[in-house]
């Protein structure tokens, strides 16, 4: 007989524990160049910090904070810097090495 095997969904949030980790994963999604990989990191790491606590802390709602964050969303820059600073991180931009 045949067994089906099941997994359990892979949620990043779980391994999102600590400074250093959090700014690694934004950074990383940050240079891709598909802007929704980068709103779904910050969604990842704002549900492993707390979403409501995120929320206040960057003065919007709860629900609106999700709703920022959800796939095909398209925040204001306005939006994913109040979120940074609630996080405590902030963007640096940093010039490429000439190729």
């Amino acid at each position: 007989m045949k067994r089906k095997t099941t997994y359990k969904a892979f949620d990043a949030a779980a391994y999102l524990d600590n400074d250093v980790v959090i700014a690694e994963y934004l950074s990383a999604a940050a240079e891709d160049p598909n802007p929704d990989v980068f709103v779904a990191a910050l969604g990842d790491v704002a549900k492993a910090r707390g979403m409501a606590q995120i929320a206040k802390d960057a003065g919007l709602g709860r629900e609106s904070l999700y709703k920022a964050l959800s796939a095909g969303a398209h925040p204001r820059f306005e939006t994913i810097n109040s979120v940074l600073h609630a996080l405590g991180v902030k963007f640096v931009v940093v010039a490429e090495p000439v190729r």
